[in-house]
């Protein structure tokens, strides 16, 4: 099963973000920055103002000063060799099978929900999967007890098998990867994935989680500038704009 758990953060998102961002605009130094907000001259509500006026003129390195790290397990190889393309503001240690052996051939696995449907529809989709996973177990088991290294044996493994990883990523590449991954264009397992982790982040959060989003969201583009086409079979067509429509040529 695909579980995301908010691990752990920068200790004061919300104190690093303002100390980078006034630093950047003020003509004071950053202790005395950090100085007034410890002589509470300087409110939560009033650094809260103070980031989001800067985020709205596309000012975002600051972002990569704040930090999350995340424990991802029950995914697929099919996603993590999308999620490992990621590789810009973002450390990934990944599970290995080299190392974790799987007794008797049984490895995890995930079923893609059109598998399952087209056997709801009765087609033999889950069979025709099952039958494989099946196969691949049988090869696997066989190749460990010949003596095949295992990170031979696991050539045979599909990339249904499931993996676990741990994660740090800078706030910066953590909004290009939902940008990126909670399109509607996106594969499925994916988005779920990253929804999950916007929502660990919104618990946590909220004024921060609410900046993660589909690049074609209010706080990101605010359009969509995939194909024309494509944004005519996506439901939110009919609530957020496409490109040529607010983009001059």
């Amino acid at each position: 099963m695909l579980e995301v758990k908010l691990l752990s953060h920068s200790p004061d998102p919300l104190r690093s973000l303002y100390v980078a961002y006034r630093t950047a605009y003020s003509a004071l130094t950053p202790q005395q920055i950090v100085e007034r907000i410890d002589a509470d001259k300087i409110t939560e509500e009033r650094m809260l103002e103070f980031i989001e006026e800067r985020l709205k003129t596309g000012h975002a390195s600051p972002l990569q000063q704040v930090y999350f790290e995340f424990a991802i397990s029950g995914v697929s190889r099919a996603f993590s060799h999308q999620f490992v393309r990621h590789h810009v503001g973002i450390d990934i240690e990944q599970q290995s099978q080299r190392y974790v052996i799987f007794k008797n051939g049984e490895f995890p696995f995930t079923t893609p929900p059109s598998v399952a449907k087209a056997s709801a529809e009765g087609k033999d989709g889950l069979s025709v999967f099952h039958t494989a996973m099946r196969a691949a177990r049988e090869a696997y088991a066989a190749l460990i007890a010949m003596g095949i290294p295992s990170e031979d044996a696991r050539f045979v493994l599909p990339n249904a098998t499931n993996t676990n990883l741990k994660v740090t990523v800078n706030f910066l590449e953590l909004q290009h990867i939902a940008d990126q991954r909670l399109c509607t264009r996106a594969q499925w397992e994916f988005r779920y994935a990253m929804g999950k982790m916007r929502g660990e982040v919104m618990r946590a959060y909220p004024w921060l989680g609410r900046y993660i989003g589909p690049k074609c969201m209010a706080f990101r583009l605010g359009y969509c500038d995939e194909s024309f086409a494509d944004w005519q079979g996506c439901p939110f067509s009919k609530t957020r704009p496409h490109k040529s429509q607010v983009v001059p040529e």
